[in-house]
């Protein structure tokens, strides 16, 4: 029932890549749809784990070195969701911002 369920919602989630690289985020801000169910997919190119961490999107993950690691979110009310790196916060920093269809296009 779980694969099923998990399979539906892939189907439907759009998929955005964060890279993790000394310790910042890049993109820093991401500009995603409204209201979808959203695949982040973040890679970790330190050399040290990270752990990303929002309290406005409700998610925590640890991101090993050298790894990608998905983290699914959504659907999100327009908006600004800040994420940060746990183990670098005054670096590692970040803003999901959800907007309207046409908006997040560009």
């Amino acid at each position: 029932m779980l694969l099923l369920y998990m399979s539906s919602w892939l189907a439907y989630a759009k998929e955005y890549k964060l890279i993790l690289k000394d310790h910042l985020f890049y993109p820093a801000e991401i500009k995603v749809p409204a209201n979808k169910k959203l695949r982040l997919l973040i890679e970790n190119q330190d050399d040290t784990p990270e752990e990303f961490d929002s309290f406005d999107l409700n998610r925590e993950k640890v991101l090993y070195p050298g790894r990608t690691s998905v983290i699914y979110i959504g659907p999100l009310s327009p908006g600004r969701y800040d994420f940060f790196g746990e183990f670098s916060p005054n670096t590692a920093r970040g803003t999901v911002v959800a907007t309207e269809a046409n908006d997040a296009d560009n």
